[in-house]
């Protein structure tokens, strides 16, 4: 590995380069949410969503997506390991279950386990921006989008380049990068390879990670576009107290394909597409690392899926409409041979009600072979109140069903239950948006009303976990955050980001008598992030991060992190990064001990 580092870095110092244009000169504001039907600007949205673009994925301290999420407001990382080798992501108190991935609007939901949701196999370097919604999305995105959901975007280019990164650092990591595009004629095409790994920060806590990512289109003509993706994502590490703490010899192997294909009709006035992918999930399982006889799983997942998703616009507005069947199937050791079907229609309208007023309502049917018919109806409404402000208000049903985990999973210390109901919630919000020159602003106030909330209970410590479905629970909270950047002007000493959040989230759910929970009582109560990019001259960057997290029944914690970019967007640029600077004490899941104060640096090639 060193010696590829050596040669990429001389490669990179003797060849004549053309240097790379900023990633983030488009205007935020202008960013269409990729959504499949009804397709808005971010600045128009009546929703609470966060937008991670390139400059973002960039300056950000991390070396994962599961680590750049950790600073957005309102979303709750649990971390097993460092960089994010097994991590839940969770919205709004909401557990990892509950939180919708996908990637360019593909769901990426595992029917074995959510614990699999972060198997993306995309490069980082190869992500354009990552879309966070927070509340309701089963009107949006279907079943599972239940408190939330995140669409990983990528981007083909029509413009030749490569890039290369490269990284070492604590406990023996190291990692190495690359992302290039090679368009051919009206033929775009992306191809991103990745390599991770670590001797691990304590014991039982190494990994390796690869990802292999290829996608390419083509333009028939001025209103047809085909696009394909096919990626690929290998994990295998340590798991030193992920699942249970009884058991420190854990081990883990994950293999993830994705393919899909879609056309794209695009007139005036009328747009469709039409998808096919599959999902293919291998998971290898070991209580004894070395000893595959003592306890082992093995779960082998495919789930196959056809949607069309497609709006036009007449007189009224904006119709919106899809269509979606989905075949999920798991061979398994331990769950046994399932299988079920689920299939959904959507139907929105979008409708201005005068100059400053537009309300935007539909309802999701969904079927599910095992539970029958369900509807998720949802609205919002939006005023424009000014130019600057925009205030907004929503309704959404949501809803989640078990997954097979959930439902038949035999362990030593998990116990499924067959006899569960799917999830439901009912939600509101209210919120307000301010946008002025650089500044953006939000305050939003939401409440989630669950009903048969699927939970892991037991009742003392000597009975394995199992999960039972709450009658009533109630998660109501306020977001309030602060924005600012502003284009470079090559001062010496220059604020090129700003950034402050304050969530507060209140679980309303109370503790039956002798009965332990396991997520729900642990879900994020008080969450501080700030955030500043400060450049140095032309070239250098810093950006320091701050986190204060508070979870229910939980000791709160600090967390410093930065970053140093030397040259970010020329050809050849360097950084460093240092997280947990304070050396706190801290766990994010189960009783995993995560990392004290740790550092990495690298090199990064932009060829053009």
């Amino acid at each position: 590995m060193k010696k590829i580092f050596c040669f990429i870095l001389s490669f990179g110092l003797i060849i004549s380069l053309k240097a790379q244009n900023d990633t983030t000169t488009q205007k935020l504001d202008e960013v269409i949410i990729q959504e499949n039907r009804i397709q808005i600007p971010f600045s128009k949205q009546s929703r609470n969503i966060t937008l991670i673009d390139k400059q973002e994925l960039e300056t950000t301290p991390a070396r994962s997506l599961q680590e750049i999420l950790s600073f957005v407001p309102g979303v709750d990382v649990r971390q097993r390991g460092v960089t994010g080798v097994q991590a839940d992501i969770g919205i709004r108190g909401g557990s990892f279950a509950q939180t919708l991935m996908l990637l360019n609007g593909i769901k990426l939901t595992d029917p074995q386990t959510g614990h699999h949701m972060m198997n993306i196999p995309v490069p980082l370097v190869n992500v354009d921006r990552v879309e966070v919604l927070k509340g309701p999305g089963s009107r949006i995105f279907g079943q599972n989008a239940y408190a939330g959901a995140i669409n990983v975007i990528t981007s083909l280019s029509d413009e030749r380049y490569l890039r290369v990164q490269g990284y070492a650092g604590d406990f023996g990591m190291k990692g190495i990068n690359f992302a290039g595009s090679l368009p051919a004629g009206k033929y775009n095409q992306n191809l991103a390879v990745s390599y991770d790994d670590s001797n691990g920060y304590q014991y039982n806590s190494d990994y390796q990670v690869n990802n292999i990512f290829y996608e390419g289109g083509i333009d028939l003509n001025d209103q047809n576009n085909l696009r394909g993706m096919i990626a690929y994502t290998d994990r295998t590490f340590g798991a030193n107290g992920f699942y249970t703490s009884a058991f420190p010899d854990q081990w883990e192997s994950i293999q993830t394909t994705l393919a899909s294909l879609s056309h794209t009709w695009n007139l005036s006035n009328f747009y469709l597409n039409t998808r096919a992918y599959y999902r293919y999930n291998a998971d290898e399982y070991r209580l004894r690392r070395n000893e595959p006889e003592f306890y082992q799983n093995n779960h082998t997942s495919n789930v196959f899926a056809l949607e069309a998703n497609g709006n036009f616009k007449t007189s009224i507005g904006t119709t919106g409409f899809g269509i979606e069947t989905r075949k999920e199937d798991l061979e398994s050791n331990n769950l046994g041979d399932r299988d079920r079907t689920l299939s959904g229609i959507f139907l929105e309208q979008m409708i201005n009600l005068g100059q400053k007023v537009d309300l935007r309502a539909g309802v999701y049917s969904n079927y599910n072979s095992g539970y029958g018919w369900k509807h998720f109806p949802g609205a919002e409404l939006g005023f424009q109140a000014s130019q600057e402000l925009r205030i907004y208000s929503g309704y959404g049903v949501s809803y989640r069903i078990p997954s097979f985990t959930d439902l038949y999973y035999v362990g030593p210390t998990n116990i499924g239950n067959d006899q569960l109901e799917p999830e439901q919630a009912q939600n509101f919000e209210i919120g307000g948006k301010w946008s002025k020159e650089g500044f953006r602003g939000e305050l939003v106030y939401f409440l989630r009303k669950t009903d048969n909330l699927i939970e892991w209970t037991r009742p003392d410590e000597n009975t394995p976990w199992q999960p039972q479905n709450f009658n009533e629970v109630k998660f109501n909270g306020v977001e309030a955050s602060f924005y600012y950047r502003v284009n470079p002007k090559g001062n010496s000493i220059q604020v090129k980001e700003f950034n402050f959040s304050y969530n507060y989230i209140h679980a309303d759910l109370i503790q039956q008598p002798g009965v332990e929970t396991r997520y729900a009582l642990t879900a994020l109560k008080n969450q501080l992030i700030g955030g500043v990019l400060v450049g140095l001259g032309m070239k250098l960057e810093v950006n320091t991060k701050l986190r204060y997290i508070e979870r229910m029944n939980q000791d709160p914690y600090f967390l410093m992190d930065m970053r140093l970019d030397y040259n970010r967007i020329g050809k050849v640029g360097f950084f460093a990064e240092a997280s947990n600077l304070t050396n706190t004490e801290y766990v994010e899941a189960a009783t995993i001990q995560m990392p004290g104060r740790w550092f990495r640096a690298g090199f990064m090639l932009n060829i053009q």
